[in-house]
């Protein structure tokens, strides 16, 4: 358990219940936007998925997903997602979407394995959406415009709150920058990935690092990225590696770089080879998901994540995800963040 306590804090929403209107407000807000930005649809998605198809995210490969036998189904063995990064591009094919078309959902997870503190959870919410693309939008200036799209979204509902909630004040930066993880550990060689989130992102306010999960020069990466569903390993224009990243903005109250949102170009066939052979996991080309992959069976994609409690947190300058979502913590925890004035719901 790790816990940050704010300095001062206080809910500038005055009470949990004008906490909850807002948190309605926000949802609301954003998922229009976004739809409207990325021409989106809503559909309904699953909670859980049968074990071994190959269609639950496996994050970074060592987070235990929640799982239990289907009594009426001869005791097969389900799990419950850790995300909708995979189905979601098997929805779009079950559809016949058209490019420049896509789907979003309602994404509810557990992740058990997570370490809690003010911005990690078990319980996972997050607007998962998954756009087709043609195979020529497979590089880094599509990347980047669909990027600004949803920066746009997020800009669009921090203005709208404020007409409703006069004291958030919009505090976003006009535009978002750009910069590729090999290139941040050129600027910061001496500090932690999540040290150089930091600087670059205290800098700009609002930035996108690309290439996540990729080798870096050093033999690290930056961060975790499952070998399946982002493209990290495709030559880009920039002269680096990877057709992904991570949204961050600047968080005042946790002093701290702050993930929104993880998205990317998704894998063609090509790169799903070459990224299992990277991480040892060809066996995974024989499972349901990655054979229709394999095959050309599903559609070239963009889509990811964007996390529902996070933005809220962000948006209603919260210090911490329990104030927004409803879930575990420990008693300790809870004790602190009481003596805090942090309102775990």
């Amino acid at each position: 358990m790790s816990l940050y306590i704010p300095a001062g804090y206080r809910n500038i929403m005055g009470s949990v219940e004008n906490t909850e209107k807002a948190i309605k407000a926000v949802k609301n807000m954003f998922q229009d936007n976004l739809s409207a930005q990325l021409a989106l649809l809503r559909v309904t998605a699953p909670m859980v998925v049968m074990t071994g198809t190959g269609i639950n995210d496996d994050l970074n490969g060592v987070e235990r997903p929640v799982r239990f036998p289907v009594k009426d189904m001869g005791e097969r063995q389900a799990e419950v997602v850790h995300s909708l990064a995979k189905w979601k591009r098997l929805k779009l094919a079950e559809l016949g979407t058209a490019p420049g078309r896509g789907i979003y959902t309602d994404m509810n997870a557990l992740r058990p394995d997570e370490e809690l503190d003010n911005i990690h959870s078990i319980y996972v919410d997050q607007w998962d959406w998954e756009r087709v693309i043609r195979p020529e939008d497979r590089n880094l200036d599509f990347l980047k415009k669909m990027v600004r799209r949803i920066y746009e979204a997020i800009k669009v509902t921090e203005n709208k709150l404020y007409v409703e909630f006069p004291q958030i004040t919009p505090s976003l930066p006009e535009d978002i920058y750009f910069i590729h993880s090999e290139e941040l550990l050129q600027m910061y060689p001496g500090l932690t990935p999540k040290e150089r989130e930091n600087e670059i992102v205290r800098r700009y306010g609002a930035v996108f690092i690309i290439g996540i999960g990729g080798e870096l020069s050093d033999g690290s990466v930056h961060d975790g990225r499952a070998a399946d569903y982002d493209d990290w390993s495709t030559p880009n224009s920039d002269g680096f590696n990877g057709l992904n990243g991570d949204i961050l903005l600047w968080n005042p109250i946790l002093e701290s770089a702050f993930e929104v949102s993880s998205m990317g170009i998704r894998v063609s066939p090509e790169s799903l080879e070459r990224q299992l052979a990277i991480r040892g996991q060809e066996w995974k080309k024989e499972l349901f998901f990655h054979k229709r992959l394999l095959a050309g069976m599903l559609p070239a994609c963009i889509g990811g994540g964007i996390g529902q409690s996070r933005l809220c947190m962000y948006l209603l300058r919260k210090a911490h995800i329990g104030e927004i979502q409803s879930s575990l913590w420990p008693d300790d925890m809870r004790i602190a963040c009481a003596a805090a004035g942090i309102e775990l719901v």
